[in-house]
């Protein structure tokens, strides 16, 4: 007869300390072919894997976002005795976190910027079709610090406000509630500012087929022309291959109608390749309606996704053109 010892000894070392494991953790449970069951419990972890992967990738903008949070109070901490002293308290912390997401975006999505040069000296109008995220935004406003030292406040959606431990991060980086007067008067002071007209509606609803949805939207056509400024349009190639919204789902898209509850589950977090092109700007003209502005700006971004994305977008062509050097120009 072989001894416990004995038989975790014998044969090929890999197999026999695995049987050896096996036997013990089939006498301490009492379970008769545990074996069977973990091979069964191997399998389901690969089959599963995968789809566990996409719905936690999207935590990792979550875990930078906090990150930025807490980065916030603690340079408040240590420098609010030289507040005093400081006309410009926060743009050490500023540029602190521009580095923090392009570096996240340059390593994770090769990210790229195209056409800053559109982007007038003073202030302007950016307007931008919005993916599931505005992570897209968020490394563009990072190159745009880092490489030409110009800010671009954005208006952002009120719930986006009742985030607990945003206030701080919104606060520094002068995320607007979008008020026509608020945002009038900010480019009166000559700031640069950024909306998606289509809002979180367009962030959940739209799909790879990049459709625009305004609705009625046109309230940042008329802040442009009392603002006396142009519009610069914005598109970011591949945005909606990166995270991806189950958005398609007729009762989630009910409740936000009816409640204004964004609850739509979003997946994904793919390294795909994401570049950003600014589009000629649309100059302001006085004789011009809000209506009209808006055809106009619409259109401007149309044009932008037809030459820019290939539809309906694609996660693993989005993944190739990571190993690609041409923008798409037809």
């Amino acid at each position: 007869m072989i001894g416990g010892n004995e038989s975790c000894t014998a044969g090929p070392i890999p197999m026999s300390y695995l049987t050896c494991l096996t036997d013990i953790l089939g006498e301490w449970t009492g379970v008769e072919h545990i074996e069977d069951y973990l091979s069964y419990a191997v399998y389901l972890t690969w089959l599963l894997f995968p789809l566990v992967v996409v719905f936690l990738l999207p935590g990792v903008l979550v875990i930078l976002f906090y990150t930025s949070i807490l980065f916030l109070h603690i340079y408040k901490r240590k420098n609010e005795l030289k507040e005093a002293y400081s006309n410009d308290f926060w743009d050490g912390a500023k540029l602190m976190l521009a580095t923090l997401w392009d570096g996240h975006g340059r390593i994770w999505h090769g990210y790229e910027l195209h056409g800053a040069e559109n982007i007038p000296e003073g202030p302007g109008l950016i307007v931008f079709y919005h993916g599931a995220t505005p992570v897209d935004y968020i490394y563009f406003m990072a190159r745009l610090l880092i490489q030409r030292k110009r800010y671009c406040h954005v208006v952002a959606d009120h719930f986006v406000f009742r985030l607990p431990g945003f206030k701080i991060l919104l606060d520094v980086h002068g995320v607007m509630h979008g008020p026509k007067e608020e945002c009038v008067n900010a480019l009166k002071k000559g700031r640069l500012i950024a909306i998606a007209p289509g809002g979180v509606r367009e962030a959940l609803f739209s799909d790879e087929m990049y459709t625009i949805i305004w609705g009625n939207r046109k309230g940042f056509a008329q802040v442009a022309i009392d603002g006396k400024v142009p519009i610069i349009p914005m598109f970011t190639q591949n945005v909606r291959e990166g995270i991806r919204t189950l958005g398609g789902i007729k009762i989630l898209r009910s409740l936000y109608e009816r409640y204004r509850l964004p609850l739509v589950p979003l997946y994904g977090g793919f390294p795909v390749k994401l570049r950003t092109f600014i589009g000629e700007p649309i100059p302001y003209e006085p004789n011009t309606t809000a209506e009209e502005l808006t055809e106009k700006t619409k259109a401007a971004i149309q044009a932008l996704i037809e030459k820019h994305q290939k539809i309906p977008g694609n996660i693993f062509r989005a993944l190739m053109e990571r190993f690609q050097t041409q923008k798409k120009e037809d």
